[in-house]
């Protein structure tokens, strides 16, 4: 497997022509960098004007490997060639770099930029990039891997602490200011690259001594920015390299496949902390987050949801000011709410409502916090008291209400919980931990203090983790808290044993205006739009959640006959639908009036039709590469198939002057993650157009 890794850029508040000669002292030899041993050059090219110099290098790195492992390998140095393309008209240092020892089994690439800064041209910026492939390596293929990425890591920033010692190195000396290359009046006397290089090198030592002023710190990127050092240390905390690299890959793959809809990064990061930063899990569970987010309208939550009066009356929870390190502070008095009732009276569905809504507040909490406390803040703090709790609280339904709101608060808000501090904790409660502790993950549970009694007053108590003059006067503190008492939900709240069966599941949304449908090999998915004035237009928005398909549109002149099958026990949510008969003819019967879009997966498409004709239009969604057949010969073949894709789709049909010529009516009402994105984009349409997030 190929490892990658990107940094993310790196700023120096210094001229590029001073970081220029800083980078120079790195050669032939870096002290300061133990692996780096010796270098030579291989060939030093001047162009004409003397604006681009180019170098090759061969540079002589030493390995820190198990002496066994370099005795099988029988090297103790290895050998890179490294070519370095200074361009002084353009301000850039291009860096090109790969191994040459052990060329044939292992592939090791890097290529890094030096260039003045988009914002401010007396600051210089630095990105680096690499990958490692190890095909073969006499059997030691992981250990090297490990090494070679322990190595790479530890050196990683260290360059930009060496460049800064230069720097340093070279004011003291009395060089604080470099002129720019300026284009020769008359071409050089002599084309020998040596003399221009010395008189390069005497422009270095004769130049003025007026210094730089610099200018403000990093400040939140715009959408599609790339991530810079310091905005990742001030708004998302300190990262190792690795965990740098998987933020920017993983940020900059949502940029190509969910276009205008990139999460903020704090909520990338949240994901891949979820899993341990393994880029490819962490990215299967943030893409089934954003399709659920984007099927159920989660985004909308904050401004939609209006708890009912029994809610708001007796759930007994609340936001309450911060605890010590910043974080918002939700306050649960789980002991004095009757669960039960609540249950009865509201159903899973509106708990979870405002479960899902408590939790986006509190993303959003999180957010003032850090720029009020100008640091990262992205988790808050839960105190629950359990006085009160009993048997009643075991409730089976209600057991399993809680169960399933942990599994869907799990899955969509990993790491916002950093820290749940349980008190007055009673007998029984033993009992609920072990139901509800298998569903929530480990590193949730490692969050965790529990306090039984009155063993929460005093040192080793609250006080560690909240400002006593915060603590709420029912827990012996001095601050009122206004979060409600709860108690006993009257029972003419509940609701009829019939609504109560119709709510046994979470539906979340039943009325959520995208549906699902599932494409296998010859079997596509049809919907039929009957247009009756013509310009109406056709609009789309659909996101692949599994394999890749082929989308058309097509205008019919036949009225198709639905083929579709009795729903079977083994595929229970099966919606595949197919209109265009196999004795049809193409260009006679029904004709193409898109061109064919291939869809991959994971990627979100908007698009529209501005339709000719008035008819019978056909939307496809089918397998790649896959060829028509009958519906009866595939759909038996269904529930072993390896070929099922899977599609969240909405559609619509606008009258001509209800459209705005855009989508972007339908990416803000139906397609955009407008609580989690920096920003949205949206881009204008023709007389027809597909806006494909790639």
């Amino acid at each position: 497997m190929v490892q990658k890794y990107c940094s993310p850029v790196r700023v120096y508040k210094h001229p590029f022509e001073m970081v220029m000669a800083a980078y120079e002292r790195r050669f032939p030899t870096c002290p300061l960098i133990p692996v780096f041993l010796d270098s030579e050059i291989l060939s030093d090219v001047w162009s004409e004007d003397g604006a681009i110099h180019t170098v090759q290098r061969s540079c002589i790195l030493s390995v820190d490997a198990p002496r066994l492992l370099k005795k099988i390998a029988g090297v103790e140095v290895v050998y890179f060639i490294q070519k370095n393309t200074l361009n002084w008209r353009e301000r850039t240092l291009l860096i090109e770099a790969h191994n040459e020892t052990f060329s044939n089994r292992v592939t090791v690439l890097e290529t890094c930029l030096y260039s003045v800064h988009p914002d401010n041209e007396s600051w210089t910026c630095f990105e680096q990039s690499a990958s490692l492939d190890i095909k073969s390596f006499f059997g030691f293929e992981s250990t090297v891997e490990k090494i070679a990425m322990k190595q790479y890591t530890a050196n990683i920033k260290r360059g930009k602490e060496i460049i800064e010692y230069y720097l340093s190195e070279l004011i003291s000396e009395g060089v604080t200011e470099i002129p720019r290359w300026t284009p020769p009046l008359q071409p050089p006397l002599t084309s020998d690259p040596y003399t221009i290089t010395a008189l390069t090198s005497t422009e270095l030592h004769t130049a003025s001594s007026s210094d730089i002023s610099l200018g403000a710190g990093s400040t939140e990127p715009a959408e599609g920015d790339k991530l810079d050092a310091e905005y990742i240390e001030r708004f998302l905390g300190r990262l190792t390299p690795i965990q740098e690299s998987c933020l920017i890959q993983l940020r900059a793959w949502l940029q190509q496949t969910h276009r205008g809809k990139i999460p903020k990064d704090e909520h990338i990061l949240r994901f891949l902390r979820a899993r341990d930063f393994n880029l490819e899990k962490a990215r299967d569970m943030l893409c089934q987050s954003l399709s659920w987010r984007k099927e159920f309208q989660v985004d909308s939550i904050l401004n939609s949801w209006v708890p009912p009066s029994c809610l708001q009356e007796y759930y007994a929870g609340g936001w309450h000011h911060q605890d010590r390190e910043g974080r918002p502070l939700y306050i649960l008095r789980l002991g004095q709410m009757d669960t039960k009732g609540l249950v009865k009276a509201l159903g899973e569905e509106a708990l979870l409502r405002h479960v899902l809504s408590i939790n986006e507040e509190g993303q959003k909490r999180c957010e003032e916090n850090t720029k009020i406390f100008g640091r990262p803040i992205t988790s808050w703090t839960c105190l629950v008291d359990l006085e009160g709790l009993n048997m009643r609280h075991l409730w089976r339904p209600g057991v399993k209400a809680l169960l399933r709101i942990i599994e869907v608060v799990e899955a969509n808000y990993p790491e916002t919980l950093g820290r749940l501090l349980i008190v007055r904790a009673p007998r029984v409660f033993p009992v609920l931990w072990t139901l509800v502790s298998p569903f929530i993950n480990e590193n949730t549970r490692q969050k965790f203090l529990v306090y039984s009694g009155s063993n929460y007053l005093g040192s080793g108590g609250l006080v560690d983790y909240i400002h006593s003059e915060i603590i709420p006067d029912f827990l012996g503190g001095d601050c009122l808290c206004e979060v409600p008492e709860g108690g006993q939900v009257p029972k003419s709240y509940y609701q009829t044993e019939v609504e109560l069966e119709s709510a046994d599941h979470i539906r979340l949304w039943t009325d959520t205006i995208y549906q699902s449908a599932q494409v296998f090999k010859g079997a596509p998915h049809e919907v039929m739009i009957e247009v009756v004035e013509e310009s109406s237009v056709i609009t789309w928005d659909f996101d692949i959640l599994r394999g890749d398909i082929v989308f058309n549109i097509f205008h019919s002149k036949r009225t198709p006959q639905p083929l579709r099958k009795e729903t079977s026990t083994a595929l229970p949510e099966l919606n595949n639908v197919q209109l265009i008969d196999r004795s049809w003819t193409l260009g006679v019967d029904y004709s193409m009036v898109e061109s064919p879009l291939t869809c991959r997966e994971g990627e979100s498409i908007q698009g529209s039709h501005i339709t000719r004709w008035p008819g019978l239009y056909i939307l496809q969604w089918k397998a790649c590469g896959s060829a028509p057949s009958k519906a009866d010969d595939v759909i038996p073949s269904l529930p072993g198939s390896a070929h099922t894709c899977k599609l969240m789709y909405y559609t619509e049909l606008l009258a001509s002057h209800d459209f705005r010529g855009s989508m972007t009516s339908l990416e803000s009402c139906h397609s955009g993650f407008s609580q989690l994105s920096g920003g949205t984009t949206s881009s204008s349409q023709s007389h027809s157009s597909s806006f494909i997030s790639r």
